[in-house]
């Protein structure tokens, strides 16, 4: 396993990735690394980012093998923590991540939350795991973000002014993947 490729996997409801948040930011900027490739594409199913069609389409369209790095954001930190249930895949890289549906019946319809998570699979599956979260997310609780952090045993950067990371540029995650590559 070595890191040749990250897929950005989004938050529900993005719209065009390109011009979502950081998602078109990032991806220019990790193309333009050597030996590193990044692949964006507009989710099926955007809203309620089912896991039974976003787990295949990761798996069929964006090619998730064990040379790519997720980084998944929201919803789609979901999706790349049950993707690594049954899954190798080189790292993941979770931003905003959560344990539950929230109360939310769109979460609910997801397909994430129905069941416990497998952390020990998760671990067992990937190579390095990183982790942002940042306190004031008015979305997520923290205790959520600390649960993935505690289960996962990640190494969380921690915030306390990101919100839920809806930024247009996300530097530390240049800096992070640049810190990967080193060690692959």
């Amino acid at each position: 396993m070595s890191l040749k490729r990250v897929v950005i996997v989004p938050g529900n409801g993005a719209g065009n990735m390109e011009h979502c948040n950081w998602y078109g930011w990032l991806r220019k900027r990790i193309n333009e690394m050597s030996d590193l490739s990044c692949v964006l594409k507009n989710m099926p199913d955007p809203v309620t980012a089912r896991e039974s069609v976003w787990l295949p389409f990761m798996e069929k369209d964006m090619k998730c093998d064990e040379d790519t790095v997720i980084i998944g954001h929201s919803s789609g930190a979901a999706a790349a923590m049950r993707y690594a249930e049954t899954h190798t895949v080189f790292g993941l890289i979770l931003v905003g991540a959560y344990t539950s549906d929230l109360g939310d019946e769109n979460e609910r319809e997801s397909g994430y939350f129905s069941r416990p998570w497998e952390w020990e699979k998760i671990r067992s599956n990937v190579k390095y795991i990183l982790q942002f979260g940042s306190t004031d997310d008015p979305f997520l609780p923290w205790e959520e973000q600390q649960e993935v952090a505690d289960g996962l045993k990640t190494d969380l950067h921690k915030y306390t002014d990101r919100g839920h990371f809806q930024n247009t540029t996300f530097p530390e995650l240049i800096a992070a993947l640049k810190q990967l590559k080193t060690k692959s």
